[in-house]
């Protein structure tokens, strides 16, 4: 593979903060106010910034071990880690659609992984 396993790991660790992000910029959203204070005091939407920007980083770090055309395709599963963190926090539901979307999603992810190794 054109990627070192460290970087695969960090890019992977920013995928779930990704994730956490994506949460918590949700459950800010819903108390959002276009005013200075009401921002100031909306911790769950400053918490889906940090998080969004410790992502980043990790990922950053993450791409001086590899090629991006190998590691950017592990972002995707970012949506893996959404829909399974919606379901267990935001009690949102599931279709079978949506389910066969994220296993398309890990398929497609792993078909990248695997291309990158054959020469």
């Amino acid at each position: 593979m054109n990627a070192e396993p460290w970087a695969i790991a960090m890019v992977l660790i920013a995928t779930v903060l990704g994730g956490f992000g994506s949460i918590y910029l949700k459950k800010g959203a819903e108390k959002l106010e276009f005013k200075i204070n009401a921002l100031l005091r909306n911790t769950k939407l400053f918490y889906g910034v940090l998080l969004y920007g410790i992502s980043s980083l990790f990922f950053i770090v993450g791409l001086k071990g590899g090629e991006l055309s190998v590691l950017y395709p592990l972002v995707a599963l970012s949506y893996v880690w959404i829909s399974i963190l919606s379901l267990r926090i935001l009690k949102e539901k599931m279709n079978w659609w949506k389910w066969a979307g994220v296993a398309l999603i890990v398929l497609g992810v792993g078909l990248i992984g695997y291309g990158s190794t054959i020469q």
